[in-house]
């Protein structure tokens, strides 16, 4: 992957291009309650179900360990994502961190990476929100819902981020409040001492040793997964070195205590074999607790987080595909806003049938781990970005809203735990990593002799980051 070209003195000096091609801004409306809503909105679904696969693969133990590695993952993740996009007042996140650090062909691999972890994030949501509907109702066909929820929520996105993370912030909250409320009953109903020592009883331990937590973080990502998406909103906020840090933080915290309460209740109320297989293990725990009512909290929970997970992806796929396309790494075609919502109404009207074909396919293992892949891969590459980016532009020389302590702690260890989680992935599904790199092979290809030849240097690197000055060492 290419490094970053070289900026010359007179770009330094020059005032900033206009922001992509015309229409091609995006309106500064969101703060921090909405960074909020964006990170825990997307992950919320991963709390409702596919994170106890990691008590088949580690046990109950590995399952809590898994969780909590992966959170230092993401704790670290976040602290340089939120440095880099706080310094960079640009939609696309990661995307937009790789084209100043890493140059072209990294910054169009990192962008592709993103829209696909999350247009295959969504499909998967919306697979979640047929299989919920037909397990309600055996004669309903899943297809009707799966359709209908991509167009509602691509209908949402295009009216307007403001309005769209608005309600993802009412049905996030209602969704995070079903999963304190089976907490909470279940440990005033059975009292706090008894559900410990349940818990300690029926726990599974470590039956595969430390090799069953490796495996195990491969699912205990699916806690997380998405999170790092609130630095693709940099562009929309309305002060990015106040809602990217508060709102990031804020969501990532939101998760971690959430992430323990859902396994201590889950593993608490539910046997490790069921829970290791289970759909919908949360739903399962509401079952175990015997309360009706929560049995109904949890199935309302369960389709409003997959709904407000799929509504984040729709909003983070298109930046990413906007910026890539407003930059020249992409037609030009996706990088024009609507005229009244001031949306980038024609990446996220594209990716529709992108995430309706992968939804349709039914195989909800194969689409989110195409999706976890991926963004292993920009977990990685974003802490190779970090490195560069303090050596490029040390402290004191542009402006941050957010300073990473420890550097170069918090990039290492992104890079070690994101490498051992790639390990844990490649162990159940290296025939699905691999296809997935040959995927990446052939895009990097027609980028270098097809689309290279179109891309606008000087375009590239007009945006916002064009006062910074030349960064050292190149």
């Amino acid at each position: 992957m290419s490094a970053a070209p070289a900026v010359d003195d007179a770009r330094a000096d020059a005032s900033p291009a206009p922001s992509g091609t015309p229409g091609g801004n995006l309106s500064k409306v969101l703060g921090p309650i909405h960074i909020w809503a964006l990170g825990v909105g997307i992950v919320l679904v991963g709390e409702f179900m596919g994170w106890n696969f990691t008590v088949a693969k580690g046990g109950t133990l590995g399952a809590v360990l898994a969780c909590w590695i992966i959170g230092i993952l993401f704790v670290a993740l976040m602290m340089v994502n939120t440095e880099m996009g706080s310094a960079v007042p640009e939609a696309g996140g990661q995307y937009a961190m790789a084209k100043y650090t890493m140059g072209p062909l990294a910054a169009f691999n990192v962008g592709l990476m993103l829209i696909f972890e999350y247009v295959m994030l969504a499909a998967a949501d919306v697979l979640v929100v047929g299989s919920i509907v037909t397990s309600l109702n055996p004669h309903a066909h899943p297809l009707p819902f799966i359709l209908l929820s991509l167009l509602l929520l691509t209908w949402l996105n295009y009216r307007g981020v403001l309005g769209t993370l608005t309600i993802n912030f009412v049905i996030t909250a209602i969704a995070l409040a079903s999963i304190v409320a089976l907490v909470v009953t279940v440990l005033v109903g059975h009292g706090t001492t008894a559900v410990v020592t349940h818990l300690v009883h029926v726990s599974d331990g470590l039956p595969f040793g430390a090799i069953g937590i490796v495996a195990a973080m491969q699912f205990g990502i699916w806690f997380y997964l998405g999170v790092e998406g609130t630095a693709l909103a940099g562009e929309e906020c309305r002060s990015v070195h106040r809602s990217l840090p508060v709102g990031g933080i804020v969501s990532l915290l939101t998760l971690l205590i959430g992430a323990t309460l859902t396994w201590f209740v889950c593993s608490a109320t539910v046997a490790p074999g069921a829970l290791g297989t289970s759909d919908h293990p949360l739903y399962d725990a509401a079952i175990a607790s015997g309360v009706p009512a929560l049995k109904v909290a949890l199935l309302v929970g369960t389709l409003l987080a997959c709904l407000a997970s799929a509504s984040g992806c729709i909003n983070d796929g298109s930046r990413a595909l906007f910026s890539m396309s407003r930059d020249t790494l992409m037609p030009s075609f996706f990088s024009k806003t609507h005229p009244k919502y001031q949306t980038p109404y024609r990446a996220i009207v594209f990716l529709l049938p992108i995430a309706a074909a992968f939804g349709l396919t039914g195989l909800l293992d194969q689409v989110v781990t195409f999706s976890i892949f991926s963004a292993i891969l920009v977990y990685i590459l974003t802490a190779i970005m970090m490195l560069r980016f303090r050596r490029m532009y040390p402290l004191g020389t542009i402006e941050r809203g957010y300073v990473a302590p420890f550097h170069p702690v918090p990039a290492l260890v992104l890079l070690v735990l994101s490498g051992v989680t790639f390990i844990g992935l490649f162990l159940g599904y290296w025939i699905n990593m691999a296809a997935a790199l040959v995927f990446y092979l052939i895009a990097s290809i027609w980028f270098t002799t097809s689309r290279y030849k179109y891309v606008d240097t000087t375009r590239f690197l007009s945006g916002g980051a064009a006062r910074w000055p030349r960064p050292r060492g190149l």
